[in-house]
């Protein structure tokens, strides 16, 4: 019965949909520099402003908390379901070509614009499934909370503003990531590397290692500087490399110096598999090499010897771990400088819920000792999450999802951060399908398919009736 109800009720209201997402999309609202009253600028709050007018118009309780996040209640019962969007976005450049990021177009049935599917798209279906109940008249005996933060895609520090003196629901799920339900999220470990040593000039040596800008991401490029082996003779051991790697590397001389160029493939930090290590395979290529023996090059070796080339698992630093709930740990290094006195490197670990600070920082520390180099000591472990899969909120989702798509629903576990984790009861669920197109989440030409979208507003407003009602 209700799911005819919202069918037509979406079919009936979705260009109304369609209008609110666009007025937010309109609005630029990336981080930027803080105001009076304004933690995150302008933007943010411009769009947080916008998102509250609508829901103030639609009969709601709406309130701003300080510009961090806005909230809209369905009544003014004990809260049961929390569900957690955000109105922020990421910073756009150059190369959209079917519309600029914030003039919204909808095309073939898809709206592109920045924010489109992250995460203004799904905040305006999860506060068009809230209308579509109360435009229905289903009654509910406990309220849902729309939360809508202005800072999730730069920490996260406007639901820990919010959740310092508001408690959180019994159920919290946020449409930011995947369906059927993602209710394991992998802990972190960040880990920051250094060794020092004095300049030793015996050829032939390495001058400088360079690659990686951001921890989280698996890097594509990594540069070599070389003093005292030409590009000629560099070529056999370039060739050696990238049969062993699948890495692609080039070689040119200037000013008496040879200067190699490793090309791989990016992937997420949490995927390595997807990716070809630029500074892994680099380092393959310079353990190679006949290199003058030093303490700086000692210092590079270890680090080949710890991460080697293909290893995400971490099995060479002896991190090595899984269980059948989150699945194995990943282990990346994705950051790399390297001078004539000193290394700086960076890892990305996502952990297993097994893990430990014991079995694992700890592990690494004494690892990397041993070898010469030092783990930063602030460096650990952040905690995994989980909601057990045979929870009655997560078989309630699960149960939704199977309603309303025809396909098998399952928990899944995933190596990344969702707005949720550090929910006790927080899962996330949408607004991406198993079958659903790349949508160019944080890239070029970002879209949501209008079809899917109310698809997930009908299912938001079934599992709001079946928690609350």
């Amino acid at each position: 019965m209700l799911k005819q109800q919202l069918s037509e009720y979406f079919a009936a209201h979705r260009q109304e949909m369609i209008d609110d997402i666009c007025a937010l999309v309109r609005i630029q609202s990336d981080r930027q520099d803080p105001l009076p009253g304004k933690p995150y600028g302008q933007g943010p709050a411009d769009a947080l402003d916008k998102a509250l007018e609508i829901a103030s118009g639609m009969g709601f309780i709406t309130r701003n908390h300080d510009y961090c996040v806005g909230t809209v209640d369905f009544n003014e019962a004990e809260t049961q379901l929390d569900i957690l969007a955000h109105l922020d976005v990421v910073p756009v450049g150059d190369g959209w070509t079917v519309t600029a990021p914030f003039e919204p177009l909808l095309k073939d049935g898809k709206l592109y614009g920045r924010g489109t599917a992250d995460d203004k798209g799904p905040a305006m279906a999860a506060l068009y499934a809230m209308k579509a109940l109360k435009d229905l008249g289903v009654p509910l005996k406990k309220n849902v909370r729309l939360i809508m933060g202005c800072d999730e895609e730069c920490g996260s520090s406007d639901i820990e503003h919010y959740y310092a003196y508001e408690k959180e629901a019994p159920c919290t799920f946020s449409p930011d990531a995947e369906f059927p339900v993602i209710n394991t999220e992998k802990g972190a470990l960040q880990g920051f590397y250094s060794a020092s040593f004095p300049e030793d000039k015996a050829l032939p040596r390495v001058i400088s290692v360079d690659a990686g800008t951001k921890i989280n991401v698996v890097p594509d490029a990594c540069t070599i500087v070389l003093e005292g082996l030409s590009a000629a003779e560099c070529t056999p051991y370039l060739e050696q490399a990238a049969a062993a790697t699948g890495a692609y590397f080039t070689a040119s001389e200037e000013n008496g110096r040879t200067g190699i160029l490793c090309k791989g493939v990016s992937a997420h930090a949490s995927t390595p598999e997807k990716g070809c290590n630029a500074i892994t395979a680099s380092l393959t290529l310079l353990a190679m090499m006949p290199m003058a023996d030093s303490e700086g090059y000692r210092s590079l070796l270890a680090m080949e010897r710890l991460f080697p080339h293909g290893d995400g698992l971490g099995e060479a630093a002896g991190i090595a771990m899984s269980d059948e709930i989150s699945g194995p740990l990943t282990n990346t290094l994705d950051i790399l400088h390297y001078s004539l006195t000193e290394l700086s490197a960076a890892t990305d670990c996502r952990a297993s819920l097994c893990a430990t600070d014991e079995n694992l920082t700890e592990v690494l520390r004494k690892k990397t000792a041993d070898l010469g180099i030092t783990l930063d000591e602030k460096c650990c472990l952040k905690a995994p999450h989980h909601v057990p899969a045979d929870s009655p909120f997560v078989q309630t989702l699960l149960k939704v999802y199977e309603e309303y798509t025809g396909q098998k629903g399952e928990a899944i576990a995933i190596g990344g951060g969702t707005y949720a984790h550090h929910l006790q009861n927080g899962v996330a669920f949408g607004c991406t399908f198993p079958w659903s197109e790349d949508c160019h989440m944080h890239g070029n030409d970002e879209f949501t398919a209008v079809d899917e979208l109310l698809l997930c507003a009908q299912m938001f407003a079934q599992v709001i009736a079946d928690i609350c009602g």
